[in-house]
């Protein structure tokens, strides 16, 4: 069993249909849970930041969301202004149309200037692999840790594919100990949580993690009682 499964999980709201209360519904859930990490839509970062005050939870936003095409400019302008309100994680969808297009040094100058814009924030480049070819992932990987990104994250979980267990080992081989992964879409119950944090998973982006960690604790209750 996972020793301390909720610090894993960045708990997760960003339906476009969200309202405030979804939000601080959210945030008081990760208050109750002791998630890792609250993901809000950046207008709602004050009230996130207020929500979780005096506890060691972290506010974090999408930047880029969820095609990854704006330009860096753009990119690095929500991104300073989330970190400046309070976000202490950002998850930025990687240019995936410079990708598949060959340009590279674009693609890392993308995310090297957002990195560069947001000192003391957490980094996540979001690859979304459902678009892309095992080269394509590898060299994805390669360009987030050389523009300094902390972590590699599978999906925004709103294309057709989500996080796979296969994905997840290919991600962690190619980063190669230099950064770390994070699995996000669909990810829906504690048997998929557990196959992708045991293939090499660091933290779960998930908006099921009340659902998650309450299966995870009633597998822990029978496995003490067996």
């Amino acid at each position: 069993m996972i020793a301390d499964l909720p610090t894993l999980i960045e708990h997760t709201i960003l339906r476009p249909e969200a309202t405030k209360a979804d939000v601080l519904r959210v945030c008081a859930e990760a208050v109750k849970y002791g998630f890792g990490a609250v993901f809000v839509p950046p207008c709602y970062v004050d009230e996130a930041v207020a929500a979780i005050k005096g506890t060691a939870i972290r506010v974090g936003v999408p930047v880029g969301f969820p095609l990854g095409g704006q330009t860096t400019k753009v990119k690095v302008a929500e991104a300073a202004e989330a970190a400046g309100r309070g976000a202490r994680e950002v998850d930025m969808v990687i240019n995936i149309s410079r990708l598949k297009s060959g340009e590279y040094s674009l693609v890392r100058l993308d995310i090297e200037e957002v990195v560069k814009a947001t000192p003391g924030v957490g980094h996540k480049v979001i690859l979304e692999t459902s678009y892309l070819t095992q080269d394509e992932k590898a060299t994805a990987c390669r360009l987030a840790v050389d523009a300094g990104a902390e972590y590699v994250k599978t999906s925004t979980g709103f294309a057709a594919g989500g996080a796979t267990v296969e994905d997840v080992r290919f991600l962690k081989a190619s980063v190669a100990g230099r950064a770390r992964v994070k699995a996000s879409g669909g990810i829906r119950d504690w048997r998929t949580t557990q196959a992708l944090l045991e293939a090499g998973a660091d933290r779960i982006g998930t908006s099921a993690s009340v659902k998650i960690v309450e299966e995870w604790l009633a597998a822990a209750k029978r496995a003490v009682t067996r």
